[in-house]
């Protein structure tokens, strides 16, 4: 067996683990959520005393953090996927855009959700002086108004979806559920029972089509 086909069978074993495992980090990280199943949208001092002690919830966001690097090599891969059909320039577009969004999603949980783990460590009276200072974070002042960038992921994501969809290049039912997907995955914090089932439908189309190319690559 030669290096250059070995090295392929490892590169398509990467993406299609990539494809299962980042809907299901995403399945993780919004089920760990308190209250899924009273929704309703949260200010940012709710936000920042929902993240204060909940390990949970670190946990979570340590996940997410990590799996951007795995949005990146999906993105990547549907640019690719596409790149020989009518929907190369929608593709790449949408992958540099989803690329883009992945970034900004590592540098959002760098700066407001594993910043609330050190905070954890302070006795609550410190906390409570401090809050303030926390609020500057959740309403995203200064550069950290960087972080709105967020919404590139899903708009990458939604126009690669659509091209699939076009250039019938996956199945149709798994295209339609990854666009879904995508298009609910941003819902704002405290209705994650959207975002989960959001993450769900993700799963429910990518994870088939990541062990099918895991299979060809054995």
């Amino acid at each position: 067996m030669g290096t250059n086909l070995i090295l392929n069978q490892i590169e398509m074993i990467g993406v299609g683990l990539a494809l299962i495992i980042f809907p299901l980090v995403f399945v993780f990280a919004f089920a760990a959520h308190p209250r899924l199943l009273r929704p309703r949208l949260l200010g940012p001092e709710e936000l920042a005393r929902r993240a204060h002690g909940n390990k949970l919830i670190h946990f979570g966001h340590v996940l997410v953090t990590l799996n951007t690097s795995l949005l990146i090599v999906v993105a990547l891969h549907f640019t690719s996927l596409l790149g020989n059909s009518d929907g190369a320039l929608a593709g790449f577009i949408g992958g540099v855009i989803a690329i883009l969004g992945a970034i900004f999603l590592a540098v959002d949980k760098g700066a407001l959700c594993l910043t609330m783990s050190a905070f954890d460590t302070l006795p609550e009276k410190t906390f409570d002086q401090i809050m303030p200072g926390v609020m500057t974070l959740f309403t995203r002042k200064g550069w950290l108004k960087l972080i709105w960038g967020i919404v590139f992921l899903p708009i990458g994501f939604a126009i690669q979806a659509i091209a699939l969809l076009k250039t019938h290049t996956l199945s149709p039912w798994q295209s339609i559920l990854f666009l879904i997907g995508t298009l609910f995955i941003a819902t704002p914090d405290g209705a994650e029972i959207i975002n989960l089932s959001a993450s769900i439908m993700m799963a429910a189309s990518l994870i088939p089509y990541g062990l099918q190319i895991i299979a060809s690559a054995l």
